[in-house]
């Protein structure tokens, strides 16, 4: 049995060193080429974070970062919800801690937000990926669908706002300038049968570079109406 896992959202400001130290140590074990003073540095740009514990040990077991802002996009103010980095140990993949915790967190702050609040991600695996097509009905890219254009507006300002020259809008991936850095082996391969997932079969043709840290950019907007019904259950489900 799978041991339960407890989150919480707390201030990034508010973080303690030692569970700092935590974070990175979860970061290095996931992505290859880490630098760990990188992360520190995108950590002090964020604003929040969802910090999942074992129940019992207090283990550090999986985090979320957040940015949280407000931008003028074609004359109106919206709010913006950015995805930094976010892991969880393979022994807790498919627990419902993560995504519950992180949409009811994520719907709060977007009821104290410019409306439309839109979720900004950047995915260079499959995984965060899919995290779209279960819990959100509306988002893009995705398959069969093409990007509307007003859509596309939207991404695109908001990824350059956020990543400038590093974001090629003509193919929607954001490339760092200090290079990426990819799942290490085994985090999230990507064998026969998972290619047969059209959604995931989707996201690697249009991120082919994503074993080498690329990030495909990614939007929804964050609204009670916009989830999936499994994203409703994960927003009312008691953690």
């Amino acid at each position: 049995m799978t041991p339960h896992l407890v989150g919480e959202t707390v201030a990034r400001a508010a973080l303690s060193p030692a569970t700092v130290d935590e974070m990175a140590q979860l970061f290095a074990e996931h992505y290859e080429l880490a630098c760990l003073e990188d992360f520190r540095h995108d950590l002090v740009e964020k604003d929040q974070v969802v910090l999942l514990h074992e129940a019992g040990s207090g283990i550090l077991q999986g985090f979320s970062t957040l940015a949280v802002y407000t931008s003028n996009v074609m004359g109106r103010e919206v709010g913006v919800v950015y995805s930094g980095d976010t892991i969880i140990r393979p022994a807790f993949w498919g627990t419902p801690a993560l995504p519950s915790v992180w949409i009811q967190h994520v719907l709060a702050l977007a009821a104290q937000l410019p409306q439309p609040v839109y979720w900004l991600l950047i995915s260079s695996g499959y995984k965060s990926y899919r995290f779209l097509p279960v819990f959100y009905r509306e988002y893009y890219p995705r398959v069969n669908c093409p990007t509307p254009p007003e859509v596309q507006t939207v991404m695109d300002q908001l990824a350059c706002e956020r990543f400038g020259e590093q974001y090629d809008p003509s193919i929607g991936i954001v490339r760092f300038t200090h290079g990426g850095t990819p799942l290490r082996p085994g985090i999230a391969d990507v064998n026969q049968e998972r290619q047969r997932n059209p959604h995931i079969r989707f996201f690697l043709e249009r991120n082919p570079g994503h074993a080498q840290g690329e990030e495909l950019l990614c939007l929804t907007q964050i609204s009670w109406r916009n989830l999936t019904s499994a994203g409703q259950r994960m927003a009312t489900l008691d953690t």
